[in-house]
């Protein structure tokens, strides 16, 4: 088993249902607009999308754990942020956007119960979320520098990671500016140890000269499949990965790279909150 690969056969996961972190069509009315959202998600209906997205996990023979029903707001539906996973256990975040501020805490408890252990966490003025990081193998690690996580943040998690590992900064464009959904995987979606999802115009020109160096293959995601998340895939096992339905051209060109394409409909749980599903996922065990 091994926690630093994003492609590795994915055993077990944790996940937070939409019932739970949505609480009820109240508690969505009160949120949606302040947390940033694109419109106001239907309650029963991301319930039933939920529901088969997380059918879709276990049909392809993954376990599944789940975040109990705290109210810790919407966002925590994308339980991945919360926490960076190494070999030497969790890491615990320091999230950036402070309306999400419980969820590491939360996701502490449940690491705790479940017997996985916790190696540190982000505290003080540094801030670090899930969506910045990436391993690119069992020694690479990238994480994006933006404004979900800052270089404090980066520093504390580069002490807690296991010796040897090579830590990648990538600097982050503005893009949208501060209150946008914005993560180093919002431009890159590990597809195999030696293939990549990229959305080529927002990766830094040295970052993306290195991985061509490293000897990735790049499946290039088009601009106008960006915005729907065409970027924003998660790795079952190698050439495997779950998708948001709805991005053909990028769904296409994987396939066209020997890539298993399997797609799930996420208006409600994706799309209005612009969380696919790397980050609706929180791996727990890969390999093994």
């Amino acid at each position: 088993m091994t926690w630093q690969s994003e492609v590795a056969p994915l055993r077990r996961v944790l996940l937070k249902h939409a019932r739970d972190a949505y609480v009820s069509r109240e508690s969505i009315a009160d949120q949606w607009e302040s947390l940033g959202y694109r419109g106001a998600p239907d309650y029963d209906e991301a319930c039933r999308e939920y529901d088969h997205f997380a059918e879709l996990l276990e049909k392809l023979g993954v376990r599944i754990e789940w975040m109990p029903a705290e109210d810790t707001g919407m966002d925590s539906v994308y339980v991945r942020d919360a926490s960076v996973f190494c070999d030497a256990g969790a890491v615990l975040c320091h999230m950036g956007k402070g309306a999400r501020a419980p969820e590491p805490a939360a996701q502490r408890s449940v690491l705790h119960g479940l017997g996985i252990p916790v190696a540190g966490a982000v505290a003080g003025d540094g801030t670090l979320e899930g969506g910045d990081v990436a391993w690119l193998g069992p020694t690479s690690v990238a994480v994006g520098v933006g404004y979900r996580t800052n270089t404090s943040g980066i520093e504390q998690l580069s002490d807690l990671l296991p010796a040897g590992v090579e830590l990648i900064r990538v600097p982050l464009p503005h893009w949208k500016g501060p209150a946008d959904v914005f993560h180093l995987m919002s431009i890159l979606s590990p597809l195999a140890e030696d293939l990549l999802l990229v959305y080529s115009p927002l990766l830094p020109v040295t970052f993306r000269e290195s991985l061509v160096e490293r000897g990735f293959g790049l499946v290039e995601v088009p601009e106008e499949e960006f915005d729907s998340m065409g970027c924003n895939v998660l790795a079952v096992e190698p050439r495997m990965a779950i998708a948001l339905a709805g991005n053909p051209e990028t769904h296409r060109r994987m396939e066209a790279a020997g890539v298993e394409v399997h797609r799930y409909g996420g208006r409600e749980i994706s799309d209005k909150g612009c969380g696919g599903p790397t980050c609706l996922v929180r791996p727990l065990e890969r390999g093994g």
